[in-house]
This record gives structure tokens, C-alpha cells and sequence, in this order.
């Protein structure tokens, strides 16, 4: 007998002498915990849902043949070749400019015709073409697009209703759900490909990204589809993939229903989007950074600049580490970007800091982010040059700043180089980066940064706390005093 055949006679004969009610209740429970949340098949479901996803095909001008004339090499042997085809090809009439087409997916959000796509789908299109389920072809017109978010809503006018779909709550999606992702995968037409929530909260690029990350099989074409839970509600909107070659590898990205469904309230009535504006820079509190602070946590997100703007006004200060924003708890800039945005404008917000090691609480009414123009910039010494934790340092001049493409306006202290292995490379300090404060206190010269640097080793702190510019964004550094 083999060891699977032993054991399986073994198991049986155990069994046979359990108590029957005891033997069924093994059953039962054993077959939750094998089985529990695995449909048997899709078919009821994808059937109701199909009507409600679209095809798009978009349209738009290509440049003529003219404007695409290679640049051959005088004397190359493709020179004459091209020549006589370009000659044959216009045979004294005016080339026409081509068209080019674009395949991809959506969603019916309204049985009025609202669709909800993604905005690289739509974008640039001269034309919209809806397909939907059952064959019929309408004209779209574009209601409101957020590159921001890849999010764009259209809208087609039909004589009836349309069948259309709801959104559903992203928050309550966990790993190891079912979903179902149905769209125009490479212009097959509707396809639908099953799979599990890989992960949550994945962030690609910007900075209200949401994504759920999913092995459902996602490819070109499927951009702007509909992620279903098994309620057949949607909790994302199929966007992206991870591949090296293009193709579905089991990874795909879909924009979470909780980003989206905000999106498409502001597109539906206003046709465009009103986020939230802080009006800081900021960046994320690091141990070196906390620790010149004299802050134990790295929560919060550190303040490395104020323009002109609702944070200003409202007292907020660059080097403040920004901790509650409305009542909310923040962890880093990426959770306040997202919380200031879902903002209302006009919003007066309570916004709590950690300064110079104190709690201070201030009232700040949010603008638009749309409407921001973002701007402030910070006049300069003579030549001088001196090491400092590895790195060549200068005062700022005209020769320097033109060098380096620096503002002529800045003031502060630039790096000029920076030897490899040093302290400076490790901390990320790069040529051209200009320290504009040490320990918040603003400087213009070498001799300031080495004073300050020494007032800190007095005062037994192991770290300085710098303020770089580097192509006009601030950041700070935490340093080892020298």
C-alpha cells in the first residue's frame, strides 16, 4: 500500500467509528473552510452585468506623410528611394492627413448615458464611439476629464434608458477577493477574465493614486473597464499594467471606487475638478530629519516651504511637521496630498503642527488647486569656496548661478561638488543643490553655515538640519555636525 493509500484507509477507518451527527458537522465546517467565498461559476452575474460595459473606439488627426519625412543622411541609399515614392504618392494633389484610431473600455454609471473611462483612452480624440453590448454604436461627447486621476466621464444621448451600473465601497474590498474585470482586452470585444484582489492602496505615479492591484487579467483595451466585486457593484476602474513586454503578466491596476466615485460627482457638476489647496511643499519626516528636530516620531509631514497662499495666511510656517489636518490623524504627505484634496474650496480647516517641539493648533480656509499658480522664490555673495562633510560648498554669484542655472535672486550657500562616499553623497546632496537654511535660521554665505554648524556642536546636537533648493523645490536634510 502506498503512503497516500495508507493514510486515506487510515483517516477512513477513524472515521467510521465517529458518532454520525459528529462526522456530518466535520463535513459542514470542513467544506466553509475549503470552499468558503468560491462561486462555482460567473456566468449569472457577468450576464447582468455585460449590458452595462462599453467598448470605445476614439478617432483623431495624424500628422500627413510630409510632416513625417524622415531625415535620411545626404548620400544615403534610401535617399533616392523615398524620394521617387514620396513623388508617386502626391502626383500633384495635396496629401490628406490620415486617421488614427484608439481602443478601449467603460462603464454605465446612469440610465441617462453617463460613461466613466479613463482620460489616455479619450484623450486627444476628435472622435468617440460607443459600442455597447448589444451591437448598437452612438456618438459620445466628453463631460469633464482629470488627468490627475486618468478619470474621464462622457455622455451619449439614447432614446431609452440604459442598463448601468453602481459603484461599490472600495474601503470594504480585502486581499483574497473575487472580482471580475470585463472590458475590449487588445479590440477582441467584450472579454471577461476573473481573479483576486492582489493588494490595496498601491500608488504608480500621482499623487492621489488609489489602485487595487489585481491577477484578474488585464490588458490594452481594458483601460477604463469596470473592476466588479461579486455584488456586482464597481470598486475600480482598470487603468494600468505591470509588464515588460506589454502584455498581462498578473498584475494589473485598477483606480479605486473611493477616488473615482469623488472625481465623477465634480465632473457630473461642474465638468471639471475642485480639489482642495493647502499651499505648502512638503515632504516626508525622515529618522535624520526627526532627530534634528528633536521629535521621537516620524509621523506627520514636514513643511520645507510657504508661498504665498492659504497656508501662509493662516500661519503656517517651513519647518513646521503638519500632524492633524480637519480632524484626521496624518502619517505622511502622501495621506495629507489625498486628504486635502477630497477637501471642499472655501473649507475653513483646523490644521494642529508640531513647532520647535510644541503642539500648535491653526484655522486655515482652503483655495482651489486649480486656480493656484505656484510660485514664491527666493541676493548673493562673493566667491568662496570650502570643504564641508565631503563636499566643495561656494557663496553664490553671478558666474556660479549661471553655472548651475540658479536663480540670480537666491540666496544661500551652493554645492559645487561632492566626493564620492562622502557624508553629502549619502544623505543625497547633489551638485547645484543650494542650502538655504541650517537649523532654520536662513544663511547667505560659508561662514554662516560653518557658524551655525558649531553652535550646534555646542549645544551637544549630534545633527544639523538643512534646507536645500534643488530645481526650484525645497527639501530637508538631516546632517552629522562637522
Amino acid at each position: 500500500m502506498s503512503v497516500l493509500k495508507k493514510n486515506t484507509a487510515e483517516k477512513f477507518y477513524s472515521y467510521a467509528f465517529l458518532p454520525a451527527w459528529t462526522l456530518l458537522l466535520f463535513i459542514f465546517v470542513s467544506g466553509i473552510s475549503h470552499g468558503k467565498g468560491m462561486p462555482g461559476s460567473f456566468s449569472d452575474l457577468v450576464e447582468k452585468l455585460s449590458p452595462s460595459v462599453v467598448n470605445i473606439t476614439t478617432s483623431s488627426t495624424v500628422p500627413n506623410r510630409q510632416e513625417l519625412n524622415p531625415q535620411l543622411p545626404p548620400g544615403s541609399p534610401f535617399e533616392d528611394l523615398f524620394r521617387d515614392f514620396m513623388d508617386r504618392e502626391q502626383n500633384g494633389a495635396p496629401r490628406r492627413q490620415r486617421r488614427g484610431t484608439a481602443l478601449g473600455s467603460g462603464f454605465i454609471i446612469s440610465a441617462d448615458g453617463y460613461v466613466v473611462t479613463n482620460n489616455h483612452v479619450i484623450e486627444n480624440a476628435d472622435e468617440i464611439e460607443i459600442e455597447f453590448f448589444d451591437g448598437r454604436l452612438m456618438e459620445a461627447t466628453v463631460v469633464g476629464t482629470d488627468p490627475k486621476t486618468d478619470i474621464a466621464l462622457l455622455k451619449v444621448e439614447a432614446k431609452d434608458k440604459l442598463k448601468f451600473v453602481r459603484f461599490g465601497d472600495s474601503n470594504k474590498a480585502k486581499v483574497g477577493d473575487w472580482v471580475l474585470a470585463i472590458g475590449n482586452p487588445l479590440g477582441q470585444g467584450f472579454s471577461v477574465s476573473a481573479g483576486i484582489i492582489s493588494a490595496r492602496g498601491r500608488a504608480l505615479s500621482g499623487s492621489y493614486d488609489d489602485f487595487i492591484q489585481t491577477d484578474a487579467a488585464i490588458n490594452r483595451g481594458n483601460s477604463g473597464g469596470p473592476l466588479f466585486n461579486m455584488d456586482g457593484e464597481v470598486i475600480g476602474v482598470n487603468t494600468a499594467i505591470l509588464s515588460p513586454n506589454g502584455g498581462s503578466i498578473g498584475i494589473g491596476f485598477s483606480m479605486s471606487s473611493a477616488v473615482v466615485e469623488k472625481v465623477i460627482d465634480q465632473l457630473t457638476t461642474f465638468g471639471e475638478t475642485r480639489r482642495g489647496w493647502l499651499g505648502v511643499r512638503i515632504q516626508d519626516v525622515t529618522e535624520d530629519v526627526a532627530e534634528a528636530l528633536g521629535i521621537e516620531k516620524t509621523d506627520g509631514a514636514l513643511v520645507t516651504d510657504v508661498p504665498d497662499g492659504p497656508a501662509k495666511t493662516g500661519g503656517i510656517k517651513s519647518g513646521d511637521v503638519i500632524i492633524e489636518f480637519d480632524g484626521k490623524t496624518i502619517n505622511d504627505t502622501r495621506e495629507l496630498v489625498r486628504i486635502v484634496g477630497d477637501s471642499p474650496v472655501g473649507k475653513q480647516v483646523s490644521v494642529r503642527v508640531l513647532r520647535d517641539g510644541k503642539k500648535v493648533s491653526l484655522s486655515v480656509k482652503l483655495g482651489r488647486l486649480e486656480d493656484n499658480i505656484a510660485s514664491s522664490q527666493p541676493s548673493r555673495q562673493r566667491t568662496k569656496k570650502v570643504e564641508f562633510a565631503g563636499m566643495t560648498l561656494s557663496n553664490l554669484d553671478r558666474e556660479v548661478a549661471e553655472r548651475f542655472g540658479i536663480d540670480q535672486n537666491t540666496k544661500g550657500v551652493v554645492i559645487v561638488d561632492v566626493k564620492a562616499g562622502s557624508v553629502g553623497e549619502e544623505k543625497g546632496l547633489k551638485k547645484g543643490d543650494v542650502i538655504i537654511q541650517i537649523n532654520r535660521i536662513k544663511i547667505s554665505s560659508t561662514d554662516e553655515l560653518y557658524k551655525l554648524n558649531e553652535e550646534a556642536k555646542k549645544a551637544n546636537k549630534t545633527s544639523i538640519l538643512m534646507l536645500i533648493l534643488r530645481n526650484g523645490m525645497r527639501r530637508f536634510i538631516g546632517l552629522p555636525t562637522q
